[in-house]
């Protein structure tokens, strides 16, 4: 019969106990750190590719629906504040902790012990260790490497054994305290950015019932569970404050939305200052404030600049930038379609109005007034194209491309005033347009500049628009609104006609007025070059030219055909544009080198606004700038922590580094009756001492080595050669 073994019942809590003790040792482990470590090095260098906090509009256009779906489960945009990058802070913390903890009584133990019980033999399987006799007896040979060890800068301890003594020393023990102050470091360091992390709030949106906000209207009437207390502990927030005005609720950005935190004061911006370099480029950004207290209602003046902060009640206010207040613009709107006439719209940045274009109705949206903008106006080509000699396969590569030529050489200057709006349709689709104020001169020429943009992910195409003799827009608005109109594309065929018809060819004046008038209705669009599919035909411009002489020129004649067609386009558009001078009551344009450049940009800009994306192109026609500052307000408890960790990583890296520790054994013994070669010789009746001395070091180095060198010259004399050739001391 057999019988089974008695199953003890302590099983299930000693697997219990080795279990946690696994974990333990896991949690305290250099690769489970080190892992760690590598996985918040990869979320960083994510967080560095990928911009973070940007709308998620923004994340579509550059990843698409589903990647841009994918990466925001993951929290890649919002990395340094997803739960899984503040979870891998937190095991690290705790990792590190553990591994303190766990070697820190260690190391303690062993800056306490001078290790003086080695035995006289294990001296000898030293790398570093030499022998010697001194004429010396025991206590003169123990004062004498006393004091030596002492001026070294060495600890020394003696142990008085049966037949000798032990002198144990130690140096460089400051290499230990260096391994407890790195790791000490990197956990005040992840607790300080816990700390001034999103952790807080975010455990205050799970536990307290916070959620975030999304909407619209005043600050003042958002409900109370999208706001934080002002005694939340750490927060990081922006605070805008137009100039006269005051605020006391900054926001907190969210993956989606944002939080208000309500401060325990006002901010009133009394004034807002920038100066500014030659160059236009800002050199000094200063906000004029003064901060009231809620509860004790005191006013507090002060000046807030780049990088000199304003400390109230524990939280800091930084200078972070600046944006329009609610300023008051008016718009000239100059119709590109079409023989409207000029209109003007007011309204206020952050503001919109309705338009109306027939059966189009759209939202002009007010989003941006810069009155300062340095642009880099460098040399670029200075070559002047003459519509006459055009290539037109060339040229129409070009349009709607940068505003400013690509040079090599920098010249910034401030190039004024620039309006930032929206258009936006009746299906919600919106554009974005940037437009500058006053001309800029770019290769030579006095141009008015326009951008525009699909989206906010793109950069802006930008149209060249010749200022007039007046160095105004309206010359090139009246030509545009010309060349729309039938009656003067017929007056200014006749006249091209006239003009251009040889006196001894009369015959040719009708032929001539023909083709001038098809060359303009072409150019303007009104006749079709070719037939097909819209998306195929050019709306008009040289594109439509080049699309009619592709299409009825064979290619031999092609080029010279072109450029036929283009004078006659030329001469036809000066005409047009003397009649809209003189329907407008202006005199009429002397044919000089200032009206040629001003109609070959014209003709430029005229063929680009053929893909102008608008019905209409608004122009700053005036402005009363409110300028608002933008602070960051902060409430950092972490960031002492952070300040002592980071003293403490730059003590602990280069104790680890720069200061070596070294241990050093010296065993003394008596030699009865003196040593032959030493001292003692010549006097046979002094005892010596016989000394056998050891260097240990974690690391071996050509230091080590000249170090111990040293001692042993020093403790020993030099070395002297033996009948083998070896040297001894």
């Amino acid at each position: 019969m057999s019988t089974s073994p008695p199953v003890s019942s302590s099983a299930p809590e000693g697997r219990g106990r080795a279990w946690l003790q696994d974990s333990i040792e896991l949690l305290a482990s250099m690769r489970f750190a080190i892992a760690l470590l590598t996985l918040i090095c990869i979320a960083s260098v994510i967080g560095t590719v990928v911009k973070q906090g940007e709308p998620f509009n923004n994340y579509v256009n550059q990843f698409g629906p589903f990647w841009a779906e994918v990466f925001n489960q993951f929290g890649l945009y919002t990395v340094y504040s997803a739960g899984w990058f503040l979870t891998i802070l937190a095991f690290l913390v705790l990792s590190t902790s553990l591994c303190i903890a766990r070697n820190t009584p260690k190391i303690l133990a062993d800056l306490r012990s001078f290790k003086e019980n080695v035995r006289e033999n294990s001296l000898r399987a030293f790398h570093h260790h030499a022998e010697g006799a001194l004429a010396l007896d025991r206590a003169a040979t123990l004062q004498r490497i006393s004091d030596l060890l002492g001026q070294k800068g060495w600890q020394a301890k003696a142990q008085v054994r049966d037949g000798g003594t032990m002198v144990a020393a130690r140096a460089g023990r400051v290499n230990k305290l260096g391994y407890i102050a790195a790791h000490s470091a990197i956990v005040l360091i992840c607790l300080g950015g816990l700390f001034d992390g999103d952790l807080i709030v975010r455990l205050q949106m799970w536990l307290g019932g916070k959620t975030s906000y999304n909407g619209g209207g005043f600050i003042k009437d958002v409900p109370e569970q999208h706001r934080l207390a002002p005694s939340n502990p750490t927060f990081r927030g922006n605070l805008l404050v137009p100039e006269g005005g005051r605020a006391g609720t900054a926001l907190l950005t969210q993956s989606d939305g944002v939080v208000l935190q309500d401060l325990p004061f006002d901010v009133e911006l009394k004034k807002f200052i920038v100066e500014y370099y030659n160059t236009g480029m800002p050199k000094l950004f200063a906000s004029q404030i003064v901060v009231h207290d809620r509860d004790t209602g005191q006013a507090t003046a002060a000046t807030v600049k780049v990088n000199e902060p304003f400390i109230h009640r524990g939280i800091a206010i930084y200078q972070s930038s600046f944006d329009d207040g609610g300023s008051t613009v008016t718009l000239k709107g100059l119709p590109i379609r079409g023989t409207g006439q000029p209109f003007k719209v007011s309204g206020v940045i952050g503001s919109s109005s309705q338009l109306s274009n027939g059966a189009q109705k759209f939202s002009l949206e007010f989003t941006g007034l810069k009155v300062i903008n340095v642009e880099n106006l460098g040399a670029g080509s200075s070559a002047q194209t003459d519509v006459r000699k055009v290539d037109l396969t060339d040229t129409l590569n070009k349009h709607m491309g940068s505003g400013a030529p690509n040079a090599k050489d920098k010249t910034l200057r401030n190039v004024g005033p620039a309006i930032t709006y929206k258009l936006r349709d009746a299906s919600g689709q919106a554009r974005e347009f940037h437009n500058y104020m006053v001309p800029m001169v770019l290769d030579g020429q006095s141009v008015f500049i326009a951008g525009v943009r699909d989206s906010s992910a793109e950069s802006f195409r930008y149209l060249r628009i010749p200022a007039d003799d007046q160095g105004a827009i309206d010359g090139w608005a009246r030509l545009r609104s010309a060349l729309n109109d039938a009656q003067m594309r017929e007056q200014a065929a006749r006249r091209y006609a006239a003009m251009a018809t040889p006196p001894d060819k009369p015959e040719m004046a009708e032929q001539l007025r023909v083709t001038s008038l098809r060359a303009l209705l072409l150019f303007a669009g009104e006749e079709k070059a070719v037939e097909g599919p819209a998306t195929d035909v050019a709306p008009g411009g040289l594109m439509a030219l080049s699309q009619f002489v592709e299409r009825n020129v064979p290619e031999a004649e092609r080029s010279r055909i072109a450029e036929v067609l283009l004078r006659v386009l030329n001469g036809s558009l000066f005409e047009l544009n003397q009649l809209a001078r003189e329907r407008a009551g202006l005199a009429v344009l002397e044919a000089n080198e200032a009206s040629r450049q001003f109609m070959t940009q014209a003709v430029m800009s005229l063929s680009d606004s053929f893909f102008y994306p608008a019905p209409v192109m608004f122009q700053l026609d005036g402005f009363e700038q409110v300028q608002a500052s933008v602070f960051q307000v902060a409430r950092a408890p972490g960031k002492t922590l952070v300040y002592l960790g980071a003293v403490l990583l730059i003590i602990g890296v280069f104790a680890m580094l720069y200061v070596r520790e070294r241990r050093l054994w010296i065993w003394l013994s008596d030699t009865p009756g003196g040593t032959e070669g030493t001292e003692s010789a010549s006097n046979p009746s002094t005892a010596g001492t016989r000394v056998l001395m050891a260097l240990s070091t974690p690391r071996r180095s050509l230091d080590a080595d000249a170090e111990f060198e040293t001692l042993r010259a020093h403790l020993l004399g030099a070395p002297t050669p033996n009948a083998a050739g070896d040297t001894t001391p």
